[in-house]
């Protein structure tokens, strides 16, 4: 184990090293990305809101081929609708399971009776009650500066975190507006053992999004992001273009029509053929780094910035 590993409720579950968790980016969470993160000693995480389960199926077995570490699956229940999800997560031989974009409780028990723990991805308090009721062994915190499908009306990481630890007691993972050590030692701070990348992973060197994306992440100032379709759902966070600007003022709107040319974008280059999807923390992203650049680099400035505080205000 590294120097830099840390032993709490999030490693012990997930057999990690880091308590890094890849977030489960449609289209791009898969093996090239997923393994690298596994590898670089996080949580790589396979995803299903592409509905291409077959295609998925693949990507595990590819996992298996890549790292011999511990990876996970998101199961986008929104998405997965009409399949047998929970039998196909179960023959893949998975042990950590997030959920989204649905009700846990309609695959939390049969996950745990088959082994797999289970954390739901919360964007409310109200949600990450219900999601507790339900029996979850942890929850995502959501904040609604990151990136991708979101909640219409969104709160902030700093607001939503430790208001959701103070009437739970499960281990929390935070996710949204996290990249680097500096921001998951605050996120620790209020309340997380663990923390999710979504934004950072996308523009890292093993991602498969095409390199015209991951540039204009690394351009991107804090406020090139945009907050599309609130009068609806999904809402969406996304970069600043010409098609998300022309969308900005709708305020509503068929959102799974912009994702017809979603290989256009997303491999092809063509950052106005779907809506590229991004946080606001492409604001603090300046490079675009390896995820054992990146898993290392936060866990040394997480260590860091914790014992610098120690000294400078425990006296």
């Amino acid at each position: 184990m590294s120097e830099l590993a840390i032993k709490n409720r999030v490693t012990e579950m997930t057999g990690t090293e880091y308590p890094i968790i890849q977030a489960p980016m449609g289209w791009i969470a898969r093996a090239q990305l997923a393994a690298a993160v596994s590898n670089a000693g996080g949580l790589g995480i396979i995803e299903t809101s592409s509905g291409e389960l077959d295609n998925i199926k693949i990507e595990v077995a590819k996992m298996r081929e890549l790292t011999s570490k511990p990876f996970g699956m998101n199961v986008a229940l929104s998405y997965v609708k009409g399949t047998n999800i929970v039998d196909f997560v179960i023959e893949q031989g998975i042990k950590f399971v997030t959920t989204s974009s649905g009700s846990p409780n309609v695959c939390t028990k049969a996950f745990q009776e088959a082994g797999i723990t289970v954390f739901h991805v919360v964007p409310t308090l109200d949600m990450a009650l219900k999601a507790i009721d339900a029996g979850v062994d942890g929850l995502v915190v959501e904040g609604g500066e990151g990136g991708g499908f979101k909640n219409p009306s969104p709160v902030s990481t700093m607001v939503l975190l430790p208001l959701i630890r103070s009437r739970v007691d499960v281990p929390i993972i935070a996710a949204g507006g996290i990249s680097d050590g500096a921001s998951m030692a605050g996120a620790f701070a209020m309340g997380a053992e663990g923390v999710q990348m979504g934004t950072r992973m996308l523009a890292c060197a093993e991602s498969p999004v095409h390199d015209n994306w991951k540039n204009a992440v690394v351009s991107a100032k804090e406020t090139d992001t945009v907050f599309l379709n609130q009068a609806s759902r999904p809402a969406l966070r996304a970069l600043r273009t010409q098609r998300t600007e022309q969308l900005l003022p709708l305020g509503k709107f068929n959102a799974m029509e912009h994702f017809a040319g979603v290989n256009e974008l997303y491999f092809g280059g063509d950052m106005e053929a779907a809506i590229p999807l991004s946080g606001q923390v492409a604001g603090r992203i300046d490079s675009v780094k390896t995820a054992q650049a990146i898993l290392s680099e936060t866990m040394t400035e997480f260590h860091q910035i914790m014992k610098q505080l120690s000294t400078q205000y425990l006296r």
